[in-house]
């Protein structure tokens, strides 16, 4: 038996159990998503249609090429939307399991905090924060590891920016006191 012929199988510990019960099925998010792009279509079709669609003497008005943009994305929402419904398969496949979906608010919950904190905190802070965080209690790596990464991270990405290149990032009250 050559190596290539070795197959190594790595399960994950941490994976989603495969007895989870079914949150929600394919055929009912597509439908879903497919009137919510609709709406979104619709809403930037009739803001496009005000300021603007038609060409005048200088050329194509502000809302002439996203006018039709949003008609072919209401188009392919509306395929969408009558391709889910007319379905012949009822039986819808599952979409996410409630552990799966678990798992992905775990990830979402933080970051959405992050973009909320960094409004507050500054970029600096908040980025500490989550990648402190993530580091912790998905990662269940040691406390002195998940805030040193983090504070390395944190230190590099402000060197880089606000030193290097002097881009202006969000600041928060931690930064005013620093004196940046």
């Amino acid at each position: 038996m050559t190596d290539t012929d070795l197959e190594i199988v790595v399960e994950d510990p941490t994976a989603p159990e495969e007895d989870s019960p079914s949150l929600v099925g394919t055929r009912t998010v597509e439908i879903v998503v497919s009137i919510a792009l609709l709406l979104l279509a619709v809403t930037l079709g009739y803001d496009n249609w005000r300021t603007g669609i038609s060409w005048d003497s200088t050329g194509p008005e502000p809302g002439y090429f996203p006018f039709y943009l949003s008609v072919i994305l209401a188009g392919g929402s509306l395929y969408g939307l009558i391709a889910a419904l007319t379905s012949q398969d009822r039986t819808s496949d599952t979409f996410v399991t409630r552990a799966q979906a678990r798992r992905v608010l775990a990830v979402f919950v933080p970051t959405l905090l992050f973009c909320l904190a960094t409004q507050f905190l500054g970029l600096y802070v908040a980025s500490f924060l989550l990648i402190a965080g993530f580091m912790r209690a998905i990662g269940k790596i040691a406390l002195w590891k998940s805030l040193l990464t983090a504070f390395a991270f944190t230190a590099i990405m402000f060197v880089t920016f606000d030193v290097a290149f002097d881009v202006i990032m969000p600041k928060g009250p931690l930064e005013a006191v620093l004196g940046r």
